[in-house]
This record gives C-alpha cells, structure tokens and sequence, in this order.
C-alpha cells in the first residue's frame, strides 16, 4: 500500500505541465476551483459526501522528496527553477466543503479551493480521487442501510475491492454512511470502526461434523460467536447449532448468531427463527450474507424474512450498479489581487457556474429537503 503522507506525484502529467508553464510565465493570480458532481445516475437521487478527511490531509502533508524530485529531473521535462520551487511546495490555500456525511446533489459544490493558481491546479488530480470513490461508496452504502429499515448492516467486502487502499476507503465510507462496521481489522484500527466476523466454510470443513467444528469455536469465543449453518444442509446445520448453543447456556454463554450465506434466505430464516425459539434460543440474531445489496435486502424485508442483521460485501464495496461519480474540479474564479474575474466553461453539455459559492438547503415543516439554492458565497440568498 502507498504510504499516504507521500502522495506528491500520484497526480497526472499534465497538472505538473500546466504549474511550470504558469511558473515560467510568472502566473500568480488566486484561483478558485469548485469540486462538484455534474450528474446523477440512472438509479441514484442522491450522494453522500466522503473523502474529506483525506483530502485535508493530503493538503496539510503535501510535498516533494528529494526522489520526487530526481525522478522529475531524470524524465528532462522540466527546468532547473521549477524543480528547486517544488522542493520547497506547501499548500498554503483555503478550503471550503460540506461535511462528510452530508447529501448532495449535482452541480453543488462538494468543496472548492482558493489558492495560487500552481498549488490550486496541482491538487486537482488527487481530490477527484478521494471524492469520487469515497463518495460513489458512501452513496451506495446508505441505500444499502435504508433498504436494511434499520437492521443493522456490516461491511463485508474487503476481499472484492479493486485492491488494498479501496477495501480500507470502502470501508470507511460505509461506516460514515450507516453501517454498524466492517469485517476490515485494519480498518477498524485506523479508523477506530467496529469490527465483525464469523467464520468460513472452510473452518466448518477442516472437522470431521459440523458439529465439532461449532464447539471449537464456541470453546474459543464463548461470549463471542457466530455459527455459520449452511456449509452441507443447512436445516441440519441450524441444528445443530441449537444444540451448540445450548451447551453454551449450560457453562453460563450465550451464542450471538447464526449465518445464513446461500439458498432462499427468506424460507431458512423464517425456519431458523421457528427452530431457535424452540429451543428457547430467542435471543439468537440471524445473520444474513452472500451477494446482498438494497435491492435483495429490500425483496427480503418485503416478503418479512426474519433477518436481524445484514452482512454486504461485493455490490457495495465497488457499488457494482454505479461505480463511479462525474466529479469534476472546475475553475470559476481568478484574482490577481485588485481584480476579481469570474470564470465559466461554455462546452457543450458542460458549462459552469461562475464565482464562489453556497449552498442554501430548505427544510419543509415535515423535515424534509425541499430544495437547494446554490448562489454565490456572499450572496444573501431569500429562502423564506
């Protein structure tokens, strides 16, 4: 994993192009550029910002190592005098941004940026990226959580991220999103999110019963543990399971759940329920996995499943539907101390709102968003 205090050149070309032409020119004006999303997909009504936290920090270490440097040097792209001026970069601007958590819609300001011109366009690259995929994640995972109707949700899927530092982000943005945590050890470290887990089928396989494989676990994790029934047959398992469980009531523990990962999980949830109340196992939870997203957890509470806790892995990790935000990083303002020029993108399909902004939202009598005003940063804005 790249060590994320060292994130100088995790940047495209040409914004380091484009800083050492305005070096060259002697370009010093204030610039300011609005983060912002510039349309929703097909199935989304809205975003969930995230990406904040890293953005910030990004800024506040952002610099260039004497290999950054010599890297830069060896590709003879770039002059003597720009390549000393980067040994001494610091971000030195300001930034202004929704917290993370907040709704958001398109063409709304998720943060901007006022600073020279160099150091402004230098940092594009990095907070698309941040943005982008922390919120494309966060999003999906609170239509996730709204689908669960406030069933507890755990993040699940780490091992299908596109590598090491999404599962760490997708599961930072799940959580801030609404889950209850994430199976992510390292992330729960970092972030201080709770951590989940269960077990494999491969730890049911490795003992001769299934049975066996429970009081093993059990004997290891008393107050802590979570059977997974549905290895071989899982109305077998669940019995199992009861069985186990009831061993545990005997030396003073309690089972937290069973797992359910395969077959119609309405039908075997309804069954499990029956089977643990029978055994006087009420306080049992039920936990249900194995490629879930709102749309199936939605299904699952309509046809009034009795799943008490939901564990999304793939479709949420990658937001398999809509992987990615149109997020853009445009410049909308430019001063070079006594003047003041507001700027816009005319392309087609493209264009952009001039000057620094706001974001009024209105709130109905009921609580309810309304709508938003996006006007400029000090304008006072009639919501009444």
């Amino acid at each position: 994993m790249v060590e994320e205090k060292n994130f100088a050149l995790l940047t495209d070309l040409y914004e380091l192009t484009m800083c050492a032409s305005y070096f060259d020119s002697k370009v010093k004006d204030v610039a300011t550029f609005d983060l912002f999303i510039r349309q929703l997909p097909k199935n989304r009504s809205y975003f969930v910002a995230a990406g904040l936290e890293d953005v910030l920090d990004y800024l506040k270490n952002l610099k260039f190592t004497e290999e950054h440097i010599e890297f830069l040097k060896s590709k003879n792209i770039f002059k003597g005098d720009f390549l000393n001026y980067l040994k001494n970069f610091k971000f030195t601007g300001d930034v202004f941004a929704v917290p993370e958590g907040t709704i958001i819609f398109p063409n709304e300001p998720v943060l901007s940026v006022t600073a020279p011109i160099i150091e402004a366009q230098l940092v594009e690259t990095f907070l698309l990226n941040a943005i982008n995929l922390q919120t494309t994640i966060a999003t999906k995972a609170s239509r996730v959580v709204l689908a669960a109707r406030q069933k507890p949700v755990v993040d699940f899927s780490l091992r299908r991220t596109q590598g090491a530092d999404a599962g760490m982000k997708a599961a930072r943005a799940s959580y801030i999103a609404g889950c209850i945590g994430t199976s992510n050890v390292l992330a729960g470290m970092k972030y201080k999110i709770p951590i989940y887990g269960t077990m494999a089928h491969s730890f049911v396989m490795a003992f001769e019963k299934e049975e066996e494989s429970f009081e093993a676990y059990s004997k290891t994790f008393p107050d802590a543990s979570t059977f997974l029934v549905d290895t071989y047959d899982t109305l077998a398992g669940i019995e199992n399971a009861s069985i186990a469980a009831k061993k545990l009531e005997k030396q003073g523990h309690k089972l937290i759940a069973i797992r359910l990962d395969s077959g119609d999980l309405v039908s075997l949830s309804k069954t499990a329920r029956k089977i643990l109340d029978k055994n006087g196992l009420k306080y049992v939870s039920i936990f249900a996995s194995g490629n879930l997203d709102e749309y199936k957890i939605e299904e699952l509470l309509r046809k009034n499943s009795m799943i008490d806790v939901f564990g999304v892995g793939t479709s949420m990790g990658v937001s398999s539907d809509a992987p990615y935000c149109d997020v853009v990083y445009k410049l909308v303002e430019l001063s070079d101390g006594g003047k003041l020029l507001p700027t816009m993108k005319l392309s087609k399909g493209k264009v952009t709102y001039p000057g620094k902004k706001q974001v009024y939202r209105i709130v109905d009598r009921k609580g309810s968003y309304a709508g938003d005003i996006l006007a400029l940063r000090d304008e006072n804005a009639a919501i009444g």
